[in-house]
């Protein structure tokens, strides 16, 4: 048996995966996932890194592949490192089956990824440098509302009279909410307002890649189930019924990804090792 860490480094959390794979089999025994906030991005590597190995009792020479994505640079210790959108589509198939697309949100850029039923990327689109459809975004309108960003997807989902974004830059979408606070718009209506201008982008992501069958969300907004609320309205309102898909470990998919295609090549590794020795 084999033990396998996935490290995924974004431009606000890192999410960790400890993998453990007995002849192909792997299966989730360790996961962390730590925000930056604007902290020594090493420092909180190593301490999540290592708060995650505590945890499940093993040692840092224990692991015998450390597979990074995202900005991987920042891990010295790292064994190999995988392309995001490769470590995403494995992480998604993994976690979703049935998926043949992957929607990633992260705090700065979305991407939409379409695979087979293998993981390998056929296609994508990604966001332009507009913010608007991203992590960042919905956080710094949650914090101007005094929302907790955990809160905010059950909160949209309580909206009565949802107020949209007249525009979809990020800057003059946060000018809309301010007016509208002014004008006394509930919190539910102007986040549910925020989730339908947001969904509007990624559809037209979903549809420039060409997506047409199950996308599972990954990515900092994964979990946000007021956003996956508002992505389903938009593709039923365009009849594009397909189904988007969340999992409790969507947020976990890259670095569950990399420890797949980590685990994947440190056999093929030790098969040639074990081949050049018999």
């Amino acid at each position: 048996m084999s033990l396998i860490s996935g490290i995924d480094i974004g431009s606000s959390t890192i999410k960790c995966a400890l993998l453990s794979d007995d002849k192909g089999s792997p299966a989730i025994i360790g996961k962390v996932v730590e925000r930056i906030r604007r902290r020594d991005a090493v420092e909180v590597l190593n301490e999540t890194y290592d708060g995650m190995l505590a945890e499940a009792n093993i040692r840092r020479d224990q692991v015998d592949y450390v597979a990074t994505t995202g900005e991987g640079e920042l891990v010295d210790f790292r064994t190999g490192h995988f392309y995001g959108m490769t470590a995403h589509a494995r992480g998604g198939l993994f976690l979703e089956p049935e998926a043949r697309a992957v929607l990633d949100i992260g705090a700065l850029h979305a991407k939409a990824i379409l695979m087979d039923h293998r993981s390998k990327v056929l296609g994508y689109r990604m966001t332009s440098q507009c913010a608007s459809g991203t992590g960042q975004f919905l956080e710094n309108i949650a914090r101007y509302l005094g929302v907790a960003l955990e809160e905010v997807g059950e909160l949209s989902q309580q909206a009565e009279k949802p107020e949209k974004c007249s525009s979809i830059c990020a800057v003059l979408a946060e000018t809309d909410v301010i007016n509208m606070v002014s004008r006394g718009i509930k919190t539910e209506d102007i986040l549910k307002g925020i989730h339908l201008s947001m969904a509007g982008r990624l559809v037209k992501l979903l549809t420039a890649a060409k997506v047409k069958e199950t996308v599972v969300l990954t990515g900092g907004l994964a979990s946000d189930s007021g956003l996956r609320a508002a992505l389903i309205e938009t593709l039923v309102e365009q009849n594009r019924n397909f189904d988007v898909r969340m999992h409790e470990d969507s947020i976990l998919a890259g670095a569950i990804g990399a420890a797949l295609w980590g685990s994947y090549r440190h056999r093929i590794l030790s098969e040639r090792g074990d081949a050049l020795t018999a």
